[in-house]
């Protein structure tokens, strides 16, 4: 009997809708209110940025992914991209390491996202609106405890229910006669200092954890059909499609609601479940067309949370597996179902730490901690490792190649290298805690395992690879 293999049953629309799931998520409907407090009348500019750093960094992913579509995405571009014998072991144990943590916290937001606007229909105290995160967790586990051919179906499922919850917000604007008011305002008090501000960057953390997912399908590469075609069309189609719903969502909340009475909300929070800005999207809803409404609605919005969740830990389970099977992490994560063909100690793993997470952390530090975990080893990382791999093996073999190569490298560096100081100092700080205990437990396992930097070169088993490092 052979050993349970992943199969490449997710085609096209299968990995777009994955993708665009995990994107939209809770994300932008906690984080609205955020950005409009803290931008103003230019909200909206929070929004553009982060679609345009999406689509940018969506090249990378493209090039990337297509070329080594694989089970587990960033590690291994990193392994490869930093040579597989070399640094690129230690960079890719970087990035499994923060996803063990990072990963669970995304969960964790999609958690607490839920229960917030759960609040909305239920009053939940603190306690129980942990317990509400917690038990989603186990919910949305018990999901994916599968096989991957029928999570695609359930995926789409869940995506028919993203679709008819943003739809309904767009429609509600448009038809309230009041939509193109926040376009005609958006340039009201402008001011080009606001936009290279610590207060800029503050928007722009929040609006990029919303357009997070877009390369979901690259940690699903192994599963992937077609995957040298289909890997950058589901991104490019994701971003542009999501970009386009977030802005019209913005607009048409901003005309029924108006930023500023969003704002004020923002600046009276007590921090409890009875904070309008909890559940700004049902109280639009309600103005439109009632209470009744407003309760579907925030029952819709569930549905999306639910539906992000399943995405997250679907993608972010095959990491640490992708990692272990390549001898390159922890045994443990390696193993797959026996019957049902999926890594489920690894997605247990995970989900016992996002269960914890739910439990312990708010969403405001659940947010900038996701993106200065993310930003150094792996988006950085990987615009780095894009340049490292055209040096040494040229661009003739790409399935795809990004235009307007290096640019789009340098203005994603930048673009990210702001958002990470945006983060602040405490969040930095927690980052370079779990970066530098990464280091450490990855310098103790090498030496274990007999492999770089204490192997030396002559033992390597490439060529390339021992070039790479003698460079």
């Amino acid at each position: 009997m052979s050993a349970p293999k992943l199969q490449r049953s997710l085609g096209l629309f299968q990995s777009t809708v994955l993708n665009m799931i995990d994107m939209v998520g809770i994300g932008p409907f906690v984080t609205l209110p955020f950005v409009m407090g803290l931008m103003g009348g230019m909200f909206l500019y929070a929004w553009i940025a982060g679609a345009v750093l999406s689509l940018i960094d969506a090249m990378i992913w493209s090039e990337l992914g297509a070329a080594y579509p694989l089970a587990g995405g960033s590690y291994n571009f990193l392994k490869e991209a930093y040579g597989k014998n070399g640094p690129g072991r230690m960079m890719s144990f970087l990035y499994v390491w923060q996803t063990v943590i990072q990963a669970p916290l995304v969960a964790a937001s999609a958690a607490i996202g839920f229960s917030q606007y759960l609040g909305y229909l239920v009053h939940l105290g603190d306690w129980q609106q942990k317990a509400v995160s917690g038990i989603v967790i186990i919910f949305i586990t018990f999901l994916l405890y599968r096989k991957v051919d029928s999570i695609g179906k359930i995926g789409v499922l869940l995506w028919s229910g993203v679709l008819l919850t943003l739809g309904w917000i767009i429609f509600g604007g448009i038809a309230h006669g009041n939509f193109i008011q926040p376009l005609k305002d958006i340039n009201t008090d402008f001011s080009w200092g606001q936009l290279a501000s610590f207060v800029f960057g503050q928007a722009c953390i929040k609006s990029m954890y919303s357009y997070l997912g877009y390369y979901n399908v690259c940690h699903l590469g192994g599963e992937i059909k077609n995957p040298g075609r289909n890997i950058p069309r589901s991104m490019f189609i994701s971003v542009i499609g999501i970009a386009i719903l977030y802005l019209a969502m913005n607009v048409s909340v901003s005309s029924v609601i108006p930023w500023q009475e969003i704002k004020g909300w923002e600046a009276t929070k007590t921090g409890t479940m009875s904070d309008k800005s909890n559940y700004v999207v049902s109280i639009f809803i309600e103005r439109l067309y009632g209470g009744t409404a407003a309760t579907v609605a925030t029952v819709m919005i569930l549905w999306v949370a639910l539906a992000s969740l399943f995405a997250v830990m679907l993608g972010y389970s095959r990491v640490p597996y992708a990692a272990a099977i390549d001898g390159a992490f922890f045994k443990i994560f390696g193993k797959l179902h026996p019957t049902k063909n999926f890594p489920y100690v690894s997605l247990l793993i995970l989900a016992g730490f996002a269960f914890v997470f739910s439990m312990l952390f708010k969403m405001k530090h659940i947010i900038d901690g996701i993106l200065a975990m993310r930003i150094i080893v792996q988006f950085v990382g990987q615009a780095v490792g894009i340049i490292l791999l055209r040096n040494r093996n040229g661009t003739k073999d790409l399935p795809y190649k990004m235009p307007l190569y290096p640019l789009p490298v340098i203005v994603a560096i930048a673009m990210w290298l702001f958002i990470f100081c945006a983060t602040g100092l405490t969040i930095i700080v927690s980052f370079l805690v779990v970066f530098g205990s990464g280091i450490i437990v990855y310098f103790i396992y090498a030496r274990l395992q007999n492999k770089w930097p204490y192997v030396s070169t002559d033992t390597l088993d490439t060529e390339d690879d021992i070039e790479f490092i003698g460079e």
